[in-house]
């Protein structure tokens, strides 16, 4: 599985990074981006729990 984050509706918040920093980091413009490859299978669930826990809906499954 692999996780996208739309940049357009990111706010910046960081929340998925804190949940899942495996998976998602912050950007030199302060938005979320996910890993390019593959999520690691041990990251799977914590990875599902940033895109639910995303107040804005900006991470996508890709």
């Amino acid at each position: 599985m692999k996780y996208r984050v739309d940049q357009d509706t990111c706010i910046g918040c960081g929340l998925c990074n804190s949940t899942c920093p495996a998976v998602f980091n912050m950007n030199d413009e302060g938005k979320a981006e996910a890993i390019e490859g593959e999520v690691p299978e041990t990251e799977l669930d914590a990875a599902a729990e940033a895109k639910d826990g995303c107040p804005v809906g900006a991470i996508e499954e890709a």
